[in-house]
């Protein structure tokens, strides 16, 4: 699908330069002189490299439409994640460095979505929180209920957050997948 060049929104996937791109961030400009452009940032798919570009709204690229499939986390393998299709059962074997450092927080059985484009996988989308316990962090010193407070904690996972004075030890807590940071106490 074509698109204009100032119709890019952060989280489109664009072909660009025989590669394929997301959107990042989006600003369109509007020079006093000359005519409006979008500029973009751009990250690479496939190698991660990062690119800022201009693109003009006479300018056309090309959309790219990703096929989402749920997939089932299994287990790890060395450095290989193994994924299993929810809907035809085939298994998918990924190497660890795909996710990155969200990887510490899949757990067996987790579902997510991996994104393929002519059935090669481009990305795994983790929920965006997970249920996970504190295995230490420092105990709370008294008179420091400051609103703005917070102490250091490894969860059980060996992600390491901050957390408000009342969490201990033992207590499950809702942390954001994408950076790892505390939420609030899990029910």
């Amino acid at each position: 699908m074509k698109i204009n060049g100032n119709e890019i929104k952060p989280g489109n996937i664009i072909s660009h330069q025989n590669g394929l791109w997301v959107a990042v961030k989006t600003n369109a400009v509007k020079p006093g002189k000359g005519g409006a452009f979008n500029q973009v940032e751009l990250k690479n798919l496939i190698d991660g490299r990062k690119l800022n570009e201009r693109f003009r709204a006479s300018e056309t690229v090309e959309k790219i439409r990703l096929d989402q499939k749920p997939h089932t986390y299994l287990y790890t393998e060395g450095d290989m994640l193994v994924f299993m299709n929810s809907e035809n059962y085939e298994q998918i074997n990924l190497q660890a460095e795909f996710i990155g450092d969200r990887a510490a927080f899949l757990t067996d059985g987790m579902e997510v979505q991996l994104e393929f484009h002519e059935d090669q996988p481009i990305s795994v989308s983790l929920p965006d929180q997970v249920v996970l316990e504190i295995s230490e962090t420092e105990p709370v010193v008294k008179g420091q209920t400051a609103a703005n407070s917070y102490k250091p904690a490894i969860l059980e996972n060996g992600v390491r957050t901050t957390v408000p004075p009342f969490v201990n030890v033992g207590e499950k807590i809702l942390v954001l997948t994408e950076d790892g940071s505390y939420v609030k106490r899990a029910d």
